[in-house]
């Protein structure tokens, strides 16, 4: 009751903070009605001219804090290297707080150059991408407000279509002044070389250097001068595996990374929160001959598999008879909480989730499970329910263990083949036997390190297996192309080229898939996203949905959200979700939306979960005689040209989330907007 009436007198936060920022702009423009009358030599003279005005205001202690660290290099005596540390530390962050105050003061002139650049060169040509696209964009007063937000190291969300691109122009160029670089991070490697083609035609207009990381080799001289450039555009992968190979290296000067100054991540909610965790791994290889015994065992695995889907589809048919009488529905949930401990993406299991109350049952049994483990064992009562099974997994925790049927399956005669014996308590056992002399004891502990070491290896490889075969799916979590198997990114549908899966599970889909199985390898080097973006100085993001976030933003990285208002009032049409039984009703749902949708003439998009979706709706519109083109990790070389097509008058396309992010469909000028449903229409 209260919290409105406040809003209702002195609006939003977010008013609040725009109404701020607003004399900034206001300044701005008036700084533009000047740089109007400058000739084109004049205009570009101001890099130069602000570079200077920079070096002027904090060039002296710049040379004093080089100087200290130079000393601090050449000393030899730890008390006086502890001295000249502090020192350089007390002038290192007295000279960012000068430079950080003397760019707030040059903002409004910087920013008001920036846009009348891009007002000079509206009509001209660039080439993006393969494509040639004619300039056509000045920044808008909101978003101005924009680009002061990601100055000031906050998060500034933007609905989606406002020019969040041409907006991180304004802050690149201002921040790129200082000579220490400046970063612009992307959620992929097609929108990186896009955005560095595009934007980059302003930035060299006004006499700034820009690089793509991903048009370079890593670890190579073009990869250093990337980083050298004033301006240098690359994905977050990109950025975190150098900066892990640059701690490899044998000499500082092998290495291609220089300070972390200033960052915008583009779709920061993606990289911050959603990858957040995600480790990047630099590995090497193991050197072991462990590889061949991933196909020896392959062929048994796989008939344990085959084995264990009769189990599942056997208790599958029960729980659907059990089902059917309410008297026995609790017995049914024990079955299929049994099936879903054997075999978790059973596509029977999953389409009996779909039906009214069933997942939530299971989730029942699952938690009375947990409480009966805990119990003395006289009195579990669900105990046996692994009996039929020959093996159990753990889909979130990606785990599995193989139970006494399955070691009989395996090694039949030999149960105990698989069970790797206790070798603290063997070896504590040899070194009590008084019968055996100090040679014996040696050789009998060598014997049990080796059979243990034997039997570990045997069960780590048939479990990776295990997890290959039930856990990870072709076309969902991996391709296999020309031999090879190449993962899937589950955020942004592309594949991760040069990436394989550690500790024997990249192995195990190559044995699964029946392609070269390539060697082991162990970690080299590691770091989490959250941890490389926490080394910059001032970090900034953009994305379109970052409000919802806004409290893991500041309480992980410390950065604040401001809402951007739009330039014009938002045409968006937003429909509820449709929610259908099977997937069968669902699919024929969006090919009948098409069909009316493509009479009219509009533009369709739709967004699939993962590649195998995307064909199966490509072959069923291929029946009703739809022309229209798939988006997907197959197809990513010819991305630019599909997404240039996608916003054309009829045209469809079915796209992965590759198409989730940062891409931009422009629509055919040839539409009447004026109509209703005018524009793309998405359908996911």
């Amino acid at each position: 009751m209260i919290k409105p009436l406040i809003t209702a007198l002195f609006g939003t936060r977010f008013d609040r903070e725009r109404k701020r920022i607003q004399p900034t702009v206001d300044e701005i423009l008036r700084h533009e009605e000047r740089l109007a009358g400058l000739t084109e030599d004049e205009l570009k003279a101001k890099t130069v001219r602000f570079r200077e005005r920079l070096a002027e205001r904090t060039g002296a202690l710049k040379q004093e804090l080089d100087e200290v660290r130079a000393a601090k290099h050449e000393c030899a005596d730890p008390v006086e290297r502890d001295g000249l540390e502090r020192q350089t530390n007390e002038l290192e962050a007295r000279y960012k707080q000068e430079l950080a105050a003397e760019l707030d003061a040059l903002l409004p002139e910087a920013y008001a150059t920036v846009r009348e650049a891009c007002r000079r060169l509206l009509g001209t040509i660039v080439n993006v991408t393969g494509h040639e696209l004619t300039w056509d964009m000045v920044p808008y007063d909101v978003q101005l407000i924009g680009g002061v937000v990601l100055h000031q190291g906050r998060i500034a969300e933007m609905a989606t279509g406002e020019g969040k691109t041409l907006v991180a122009t304004l802050p690149l160029y201002l921040n790129a002044l200082t000579g220490r670089g400046a970063h612009l991070v992307t959620v992929n490697n097609y929108l990186a070389r896009r955005d560095s083609q595009w934007m980059g035609h302003v930035f060299r207009y006004l006499g700034l250097t820009v690089a793509c990381l991903d048009d370079t080799e890593p670890s190579s001289p073009e990869r250093r001068a990337a980083y050298l450039a004033d301006i240098t555009y690359g994905t977050n992968n990109e950025f975190g595996f150098d900066y892990l190979r640059d701690n490899m290296v044998f000499s500082l000067d092998q290495r291609v990374q220089r300070e972390h100054a200033y960052a915008i991540i583009d779709e920061v909610d993606s990289i911050l929160i959603d990858e957040a965790r995600t480790p990047l791994i630099i590995s090497g290889p193991v050197g072991n001959e462990a590889d061949d015994k991933y196909a020896q065992f392959n062929r048994q695995v796989a008939e344990l598999v085959r084995k264990q889907t009769g189990v599942v589809n056997t208790l599958l048919a029960e729980a659907e008879r059990l089902l059917e009488d309410p008297k026995t529905r609790s017995e049914a949930g024990l079955k299929l909480y049994q099936a879903q401990l054997g075999m978790p993406k059973n596509k029977r299991l999953l389409k009996l989730y779909n039906e009214t109350g069933i997942k939530q049952m299971v989730q029942r049994m699952e938690l009375d499970a947990i409480g009966d483990r805990k119990l003395p064992l006289k009195q579990q009562r669900m105990r046996d329910l692994e009996e039929l099974l020959y093996f159990v997994l753990d889909e979130k925790g990606h785990s599995v263990h193989l139970t006494e049927r399955g070691a009989e399956a395996m090694s039949p005669g030999d149960p105990t083949l698989f069970l790797v014996p206790d070798i603290s308590e063997e070896i504590h056992q040899v070194d009590r036997d008084p019968e055996l002399s100090p040679h014996d004891r040696i050789e009998r502990r060598r014997q049990i390190e080796g059979d243990y070491a034997i039997k570990s290896e045997k069960l780590h490889i048939i479990h990776k297996l295990l997890q290959a075969h039930v856990l990870y799916e072709k076309e969902v979590d991996y391709l296999v192309q020309e031999g090879q198997v190449l993962i899937v990114d589950e955020f942004t549908g592309r594949i991760m080229t040069g990436r394989r899966w550690s500790d024997g599970l990249h192995q195990a889909v190559e044995a699964k898939e029946q392609v070269q199985v390539k060697g082991e390898t162990q970690t080299f080097a590691t770091i989490t996203i959250q941890n490389y973006f926490r080394m910059y100085d001032k970090l900034s993001g953009m994305t379109g949905t970052a409000e919802t976030e806004e409290s893991e933003f500041y309480q992980i990285y410390g950065l604040e959200v401001s809402v951007i208002p739009t330039h014009r009032p938002l045409r968006r049409a937003d429909q509820a979700d449709r929610i259908y039984k099977t997937r069968k009703e669902k699919h024929d749902a969006i090919i009948g939306e098409v069909e009316r949708l493509h009479a009219q003439g509009w533009p369709i998009l739709i967004g699939t979960v993962n590649v195998d979706v995307s064909e199966t709706l490509s072959r069923q519109l291929k029946r009703r005689g739809l022309k229209h083109e798939v988006l997907n990790a197959k197809y990513h070389q010819r991305e630019a040209e599909i997404v240039a097509g996608a916003g054309q008058q009829r045209a469809i396309t079915i796209a992965t989330n590759m198409a989730g992010r940062g891409t931009d469909i422009k629509l055919d000028k040839a539409l009447d907007l004026a109509q209703p449903e005018a524009g793309l229409n998405i359908i996911g």
